[in-house]
Order: structure tokens, then sequence, then C-alpha cells
């Protein structure tokens, strides 16, 4: 810790004169988490409060640090004065104000402001001595049990270590927190493992993909033709393509992103991939598979080529599928032989209605068939359907388990049946690691199994659940196919319902009456069947136009600020959800974001924030998860959660968000690239929640994007008012276009086989 961190000079400047700057880093106006790129303001200690901005990487580099820089002076039109740096490092302060400054930044956990102005009261200016070397004396401190200076004397030395790291991965500009993730993975190997195995960190630490991997590996030698170089980027491009979605990639298209990215000769990219494909020599296991399969639209066949856990994956899911539907056992024997007519007036008589004759075709359907599928669009009857078949089921004592892939929608889901619904993740109690509780050899006791939004289900999480389904239990799966697909890999609701297929299912159609008068429930059916929607004398349906798509962010802000929350009455942060078509842009979820949280939960003096990166985190602030981690939260929290954030400790740096699942959920400091503000989220983002009100910018600036099935999952999310704002032009091309191309996925060729042409 005393050393510091130091950050070389860029090649070719040591023969040039720099000038030396020192300060206490007060302040990190900007910082890039993935270049380290900084702007800061340093305390110079001329008085007056007088703070001055710095520029460039300070990687590492942590407010109350005192800093020796070495760089340029220059001067910027806009802000003044400032100094580029090219190089530093931390040297510990030598005044006890900026002992006390130091210590109480927040730079080690469990000290303070408070605790600071103890511990340096107490020691004076042996105060980091003490720490250092005498840690076991910060219990003379008043208020400092044995516990707190347990932690503070750990913190101290886990920062220590991270410092190293980091000293270390300066050279290649790997930021703040991918190095202390690095140190938590590996501890006192790190250094060990980024030197000799830099691949393997694009494979065990989140957030370090293959492109940072491969700069860490030129970086200390590796050659850029090295096998292990061209194997690590085939499953880099794999990888990637699983984030799109597909579960394997043809061959000759693999092979052809692979010599793109790694820019090697074709022959060597085929000569690693064979060797991929074949058992290794540690366990026997390939690090690839290859079969010959159906192209993805039906066409000719291709070789497929899968990372290993959506191969397998894919065979037990459709295995698994097929056991239960081919079972003798039934743990529902009581519907075969049912008088449907009395059970159907019976039913009338529960809910007060009468069901249409396709929703009577699902209802006998899930309670006879052991799998099967419902979907069908909004005001289509889904709900009610899926209410009277547990209704009858529950009058034949059956148990019956209802879940859905996210807590909102779970949420919803007990709230239309009055029975308890959870996520599947909480329901099969996932365990760190991503293994269930629940699985084949101890399944759920269930005799029905009802999965609705499984249009959000992907391979791997809709495998670890029909795994868990009890031989002889009925399992149904409700959704809407022309959503988007998942967010993961597959695309298991449209397999499942392929032609030919042998999963027996029921569409529902016809738009019941009291549907017809929702502008929302009309517009939606409007955009799926490819005309425009109408926005002229709606109640709950609006377009505001603006071309502009600057203007236009600028619109959709107002509009789900201030002119929602004042004509409707609706909470800006709870009711009101912003769907944008892609992340970037103006009007991209990522500006919109920073605007709608300046609206909606601006800074105050009385609040504490932490900075992180380009965001800021404030207590309020609506948040979501980026990725699944099965380590946090009870069984793990996944891509997609909701929250708001409920507390905020600078001390312990530390930051808690309640979930939408009612679950009190800690992040660290460091974990905080884990989380990103969701006043505005992403349509694809958005599956399987649903909002009082959504408002969507549709812009030119989103051509790309801009598809049916998108602008339509955005508008069924609304159950009261939809707001676009943006172009008529750009709604047009939502409209008329259909998503090109099936996504890259077998599943329905494993539940029906067939002869593959030579």
């Amino acid at each position: 810790m005393a050393s510091g961190a130091s950050r070389a000079a860029q090649p070719g400047t040591g023969e040039r004169h720099l000038a030396v700057l020192e300060g206490v880093l007060e302040r990190i106006t900007y910082a890039n988490e993935e270049n380290g790129y900084t702007v800061a303001r340093v305390d110079t200690g001329r008085g007056a409060g007088d703070l001055l901005t710095v520029v460039g990487s300070l990687l590492g580099a942590q407010v109350g640090e005192s800093l020796r820089m070495e760089g340029r002076w220059g001067s910027h039109p806009q802000y003044g004065k400032q100094f580029t740096v090219e190089n530093y490092t931390t040297v510990l302060p030598a005044t006890v104000q900026g002992i006390r400054r130091y210590l109480g930044s927040g730079l080690v956990k469990g000290i303070g402001p408070v605790f600071a102005d103890r511990i340096t009261q107490h020691f004076g200016l042996d105060t980091l001595q003490i720490i250092e070397e005498e840690p076991k004396r910060l219990i003379e401190v008043p208020g400092l049990g044995p516990k707190r200076t347990k932690k503070i004397t750990e913190a101290w030395e886990e920062q220590k270590a991270i410092k190293e790291v980091m000293l270390f991965l300066q050279t290649v500009e790997v930021s703040t927190s991918i190095a202390v993730r690095i140190y938590k993975k590996y501890g006192d190997a790190s250094i060990s493992v980024v030197k000799n195995q830099p691949y393997r960190l694009a494979t065990d630490v989140w957030g370090i993909g293959f492109l940072t991997a491969d700069k860490i590996a030129q970086s200390v030698g590796i050659p850029h033709d090295s096998p292990e170089r061209v194997k690590a980027g085939l499953q880099y491009a794999l990888s990637q393509s699983t984030d799109q979605g597909h579960c394997y990639l043809p061959e000759e298209q693999l092979i052809a992103d692979a010599v793109k990215l790694l820019q090697v000769d074709t022959g060597l990219v085929i000569e690693c991939l064979a060797e991929l494909a074949a058992p290794s020599e540690e366990d026997g296991e390939p690090g690839v598979v290859r079969e010959r399969l159906p192209g993805p639209d039906g066409g000719d066949p291709v070789t497929a080529i899968y990372l290993v856990p959506f191969h397998r994956a894919e065979l037990s899911l459709s295995a698994q599928l097929l056991r239960l539907l081919r079972t003798d056992q039934d743990r529902m024997p009581g519907f075969h032989d049912v008088a449907w007519d009395k059970a159907l007036d019976w039913l009338k008589g529960r809910t007060g209605a009468e069901l249409a004759p396709e929703q009577e075709e699902a209802v006998r359907l899930a309670l006879t068939q052991k799998v099967a599928v419902l979907t069908g669009g909004p005001g289509c009857g889904k709900s009610f359907t899926v209410r009277s078949i547990i209704e009858l089921a529950r009058a034949k004592r059956a148990k019956v388990v209802l879940a859905a892939p996210t807590g909102r929608a779970a949420k919803r889901l007990a709230e239309l049946t009055g029975a308890e619904a959870s996520t599947v993740h909480r329901l099969l109690e996932l365990k760190p690691g991503g293994d269930a509780a629940y699985d084949k050899d101890r399944p759920l006791d269930a005799d029905l199994v009802v999965v609705d939004e499984a249009s959000m289900l992907d391979l791997l999480l809709a495998n670890k659940l029909v795994k868990a389904v009890p031989p002889g239990a009925h399992l149904l799966f409700v959704g809407d196919v022309d959503q988007l697909p998942s967010v993961g890999a597959g695309e298991v609701l449209r397999d499942l319902l392929a032609d030919g297929g042998p999963i027996p299912a029921v569409r529902l159609t016809r738009v019941f009456r009291q549907a017809q008068q929702s502008g929302v429930v009309t517009n939606a059916h409007r955009i799926n069947s490819g005309r425009h929607p109408l926005t002229d004398g709606m109640k709950d349906f609006f377009l505001f136009v603006e071309d502009d798509t600057e203007e236009a962010g600028r619109l959709t802000v107002d509009v789900a600020a201030r002119r929602i929350p004042a004509k409707f009455g609706l909470d800006p942060r709870r009711d009101v959800q912003v769907l944008a078509p892609m992340h970037r842009g103006p009007a991209g979820a990522g500006t919109l974001n920073g605007l709608l949280q300046q609206a909606v939960t601006p800074a105050r003096p009385d609040l504490p924030e932490k900075r992180f990166g380009g965001r800021v985190f404030r207590v309020g602030d609506k948040v979501t998860q980026i990725r699944n981690n099965y380590e946090k939260g009870e069984n793990g929290v996944f891509n997609g959660t909701v929250g708001v954030v409920t507390s905020l400790d600078l001390d312990e740096q530390r930051l808690t968000v309640l979930t939408d699942e009612d679950e009190e959920v800690a992040y660290e400091f460091d974990e905080l690239d884990e989380l990103a503000h969701a006043y505005a989220v992403t349509i694809h983002r958005s599956q399987g929640s649903e909002y009082p009100a959504v408002v969507i910018p549709v812009t030119t600036g989103a051509w790309m994007m801009l598809q049916r099935n998108l602008l339509y999952t955005a508008v069924t999310r609304a159950k009261k008012l939809v707001v676009l704002v943006g172009s008529r032009k750009a709604i047009g091309q939502a409209v008329r276009t259909v998503s090109a191309g099936r996504r890259c996925t077998a599943l329905d060729f494993r539940l029906s086989p067939r002869p593959l042409a030579p």
C-alpha cells in the first residue's frame, strides 16, 4: 500500500521533460471503466479551496489518495487550465489532515469520515504505520471493537494486494473493477495466471472478454498465431453467437468469423477447430461439439459447432420433453373420463364467464396431455384460460406449481390465479454455480406445472426446469410466440410450436369484445399483422411526432417524467417505463437513463451517492441487474432483475437494492458494473414485465433495430397506456420489417427427427 501504484509513461515520452504535479485526489468527475481515462479534480494545497482539473489514465487511483503526477500543462477551451497525466505514483499523505481525508474517503472498507477522525486523533502522524505494522492497536480507538478492527486490517491487506495486481495490469489498461475481480478470483495467484494463462481470464472472470484477454496475452509475449490464442478466439466467437441467441454456428460461418477476429490463416483456424473438437488430454472432454443438422431455416444440412453446455442442454431438453410426453404415468388421471359439460358448467359458476371454443380446447389439452403449449396475443383470453385450467386442477386436488422467468411476471401470475407463483430460478432453488436443488433425481412435488411468459425461456433455463418436472405431471407453457425471443440462447417456445412437432398446442386468435375497446390491444394486433397503429382519438394510445432523434429523446423524458404523471396521476418511477429499441444514441436507453435520473431522482446535498465509471448511483434509483450471478441473493440474481436502491453506505462501500421479488440484495461498490439504471431499458430487456404506462421512442436513429416483433413486444408491455415518440417514417419501418432469419437452434429437429439430405 505504501509504495502505491504507478503507471509507466507511454513509449517515447521518456526523453521529453515532463512537468510534475502533486496533490490530493478530491473528486472523480468522469471515468471510463474500459480504458481508465479519467477527468478528476485535485487539491494542490494552494488553499482557498482551489481545485485543479487533471485528465488522463488514472487507473486505480482512489479519492483521498495523494498523487505525484507527471505530465503536461494545457488549456481546454471550455474548462480552462488542466494537467494531462502521463504517469503517476501514489504517495502516502504526510499531514494528519491528509491522513484523515485519505482514510475517510472510503478507500478502506469499514473506515468512513467518523472513524477516520477518531483514528487520526488517537494516533496522529503514526496512523498509517500503525495500520500497516500493528493493526491490533486499532482496538485502542473508542468505538473500534475487535470485529471492525479485523475487517479494517483485512481490507487494508486486500487493498495492497489489489494494488500490486493493478500495477502489473496497468500496462494493458485493464479497468480498476476488473483488476479487483481478477484478484478476488485468483488471490495471490493473480499475477501468475495473468502472465502464464491470460486466456483463462476470458472464461473465468466476468467483464473480461476475449479482446481484453488477447490484449493482455500480447503484452506478456504470447504469439499472434499461437494455437492457444486461436482456440480461445474460436470459443469466444461461439460465445458471442450465444449472446446473439444462437445455440450453435454453422462451421463455415464460425471459421470465417474467427479468421476476421484473429487475423490469422484459415488453415490454422481449421486445424485448431479440429483440435478443439477432439477429446482433451486433461479430462477427455472436447472444447466444442460437431454435428450434422438441418440448416437454421430448414435449408441444406450444415455442420453445426456447439459450445459443450449448449449441446448438452439441447439434447437433454428434447429427451426430457419426450420422456414427459410419452410416459404411461399420470398424476392427474381424473381428467381422462371427466364429464366435460358438467365440469365446464361448474367452472362457469366459479368464474362467472363462459369459455370460448378455442379456450375450452386449451383447457382440455392442458389437463389431459402431459406437455402442452398455449399461445396467443393480448386480449385473446390467455390469462382467463390459465385461471380456468388451475381452477379445474385444484377442484381435483391437484398440486399446482406456477412459475415465470421474471419476478414481475410471477407476481402477475399470482395476482391472476390467487395462488403462489415464483420465478423459475427460485422455484428450482438455484445454488452458487448454477446447479438446481430440484432436478431429475429430486423432482418438484407437482401434478401440474404452469410456466407463463414462456417466450422468455432460454435453452439453459428451460432445460433446468423440465428436468425437475416429475414423470406423470402435466407441463403447460404459456406465452406469446410473436414477441421477441429470449435474451439468452435458444428459441424454445417457437421450437415447441414447430409444424409437425409432437407437442400439442392451442393458439388463441379471437380478441374479446372488452379488449377491442383498448387502443393498446387493438394496435398490438395491427402491428403484429403489419398495419400502422391508430393514434387519432385514442384514450390510451398516443403519438408525439418528432423527426429529430435528439429532440425525440428530450421529448421522451418530458413525457415520462412530467406529462404522464400530471395527466394520469401515475408515479414516474414505479408506473412509467421508457422502452427504447437500442442502448446507444440520443434516444437510446443509455442517454435517456441519464436524463430521466436527473428528472426523477436528482442529486440532493443530504443524500449520499456513488459515482462508478460514467454512472452515479443514488438512493431511489431504479436499477437492473445485467448478468446472471448465482452467488447473489437467496437463489441468485439474474439478468433483467429490476429493483430500487434503498440504501447506500459510503463507510461500508455497499449499496442495497430491493428487487421486484421483494428481496434485499447487497452490492459491494466494486460490483456496481453488474447494475445499470432502469428508468429506460431496451425493449429486449423488458420482456416478461408489464407496466401501467410505457413510452417508446421510435426514431430513424434506431433504423437497423426497427422490426415488427420489437415494436409489438414494446406495446404489449403496457397495461393501460402507450405513448410513441418519434417519426411516422420510423414507425412505418418497424411495422413493415419482419425479423430476418431464425436463430441457429435444433430443438425442433431433436423433438421430431427426420432424415438429413445428403
